[in-house]
């Protein structure tokens, strides 16, 4: 399955929605607008209300969350949602860049235009938005807020391999001030033995910040089974689904489930900082890493920055970082993993666990994804690499050695094979060039037949839809002052397929 991230995102966002809530009569809530007006991936527009309004929740004060669809593909479709105590809608932007600090930004931005006094300035901003092309890992761009504005809107990509950071990651620094090192431990190692493991909490923001967090500091590995940030209440079956999965659920949601009902899980309240497990996993991990581990979590002022991310990252190093150490190399051939060699690796005391980790699916995707990162040329180059040459020196140096000499047999064979192309294709063209010249003559004198000419293209715009906001909000005033009647909804059927009318 490998990661669940895409490559080559065309697009900043795919789809910005406004979302209102569910109502007193009954009804559900539903998108009363959308950009841009060409997203027609319905299965997801479905999804996105349900997400928006997961359940009751505490909603005194701006917050930001977020959530997770995942494609037929397996890949994840980013979802970011700002909720506004004085309305009764919320914004979502739907993404497939991880990208939390930026969109947090880009949702107060569109909070602010959407109580613009000139309706078409979001609209405006979400094309041009839309229309720049996704800078480079450590580029940029910018955005005018308002039309002939000094204010911008800036878009900062995140570098290639940076760990997440505090407190310039959001749901990291969420993460680490809610929950302690040893609990931490606990869930790091339970998502190591692939449980069925539940976040709770009664704040939104905590919840996703805590679940998106826990998932990022298993890098280089990616959770290969369910994962959902916060679950909508009409997706609760899911917690008694026998698989593994990650899962956060508002305390509120959680309360109406039955804990016999869910079997054996590895339940945290990150409101409380406490875990209830069945299980041992920390202590049966190997008692070096995790010596190693807490020690480096201990040591609070180095915990700043990067610090957490390469704490964890640092075990996983100890633990499957001899992976190096069981590559085989064969000249000619794709370079291979042996699984006997990466255990006999390690020392006696780490190998029960290093045979587990085998028959688990997030290290036999990692393994996947180093080995076509290594046959594609591409070498030793993120964040664990580099932890891994400093944990063991002399070993790099001889991996790498062995690794220059395979690149150099490989690049070397497939020149050769090009060249050997080259010189049959170079001796079957004097063929065609003969017979092309045959060919030109007939034709010199023929006149060609006029071609349409091709005319400079407009570039493509959006028809905006400027009204759909202030319309709602105009009946929405007017819905507090007087008793809707029992049609008082169809105001809202035109706006958007996903209205409570169809």
């Amino acid at each position: 399955m490998g990661s669940r991230i895409r490559e080559n995102v065309k697009h900043y966002f795919e789809c910005f929605c406004e979302v209102v809530g569910p109502q007193p009569d009954g009804n559900d809530a539903w998108i009363i607008q959308k950009f841009p007006e060409t997203y027609k991936d319905e299965e997801v527009l479905r999804s996105v209300p349900k997400f928006a309004f997961p359940c009751d929740f505490d909603n005194s004060t701006v917050q930001h969350y977020s959530f997770v669809l995942t494609s037929h593909d397996s890949k994840w479709t980013f979802g970011f949602c700002r909720h506004d105590p004085k309305s009764e809608t919320a914004l979502v932007v739907l993404s497939f860049l991880p990208w939390h600090e930026s969109f947090t930004k880009f949702l107060n931005v569109t909070a602010e235009l959407t109580h613009s006094a000139q309706s078409d300035e979001l609209w405006k901003f979400l094309d041009a938005v839309y229309q720049t092309k996704v800078p480079d890992p450590g580029g940029s761009f910018k955005i005018p807020i308002h039309q002939n504005s000094q204010n911008h809107f800036v878009c900062q990509s995140p570098s290639q391999f940076q760990l997440p950071s505090i407190p310039e990651n959001r749901n990291l620094t969420e993460y680490y001030n809610a929950v302690d090192s040893h609990n931490m431990m606990v869930i790091f190692a339970s998502m190591l033995y692939e449980r069925r493991i539940v976040f709770t909490s009664r704040r939104l923001n905590r919840l996703s910040a805590c679940v998106q967090s826990a998932n990022a500091i298993l890098y280089p590995m990616h959770w290969q089974h369910i994962f959902i940030p916060v679950l909508p209440s009409q997706l609760v079956d899911y917690l008694l689904a026998p698989m593994p999965y990650l899962i956060g659920v508002s305390n509120t949601l959680l309360s109406k489930v039955r804990k016999n009902d869910m079997g054996e899980v590895v339940i945290l309240d990150a409101d409380n900082n406490t875990v209830d497990t069945p299980f041992q996993d920390l202590e049966s991990l190997p008692q070096d890493v995790v010596r190693n581990l807490r020690a480096q979590l201990r040591n609070r002022a180095a915990l700043l920055g990067d610090g957490v991310s390469r704490a964890f990252l640092r075990a996983l190093v100890q633990l499957i970082g001899g992976y190096r150490d069981a590559l085989r190399f064969h000249q000619g051939e794709k370079i291979t993993f042996s699984e006997d060699a990466f255990v006999e690796s390690r020392p006696p005391s780490m190998q029960p666990f290093l045979r587990k980790m085998l028959e688990l699916q997030i290290f036999q995707q990692f393994i996947e994804e180093r080995l076509d990162m290594l046959n594609a040329g591409l070498g030793f180059s993120d964040e664990f690499e580099m932890e891994a040459c400093n944990y063991s020196d002399k070993s790099s140096s001889r991996l790498k050695q062995q690794y220059r000499e395979w690149l150099y047999t490989m690049r070397k064979d497939t020149s050769a094979f090009f060249k050997s192309v080259k010189s049959r294709v170079k001796e079957r063209g004097k063929n065609v060039g003969k017979a092309y010249k045959g060919i030109r003559s007939r034709f010199r004198d023929t006149p060609s037949p006029e071609s349409p000419s091709v005319a400079a293209r407009p570039r493509p715009h959006t028809t905006f839809i400027t009204s759909a906001t202030t319309s709602y909000r105009r009946d929405l005033s007017i819905k507090q002052r007087l008793s809707a009647g029992p049609d008082g909804r169809n105001q809202y059927s035109p706006l958007s397929p996903s209205s409570p009318e169809n």
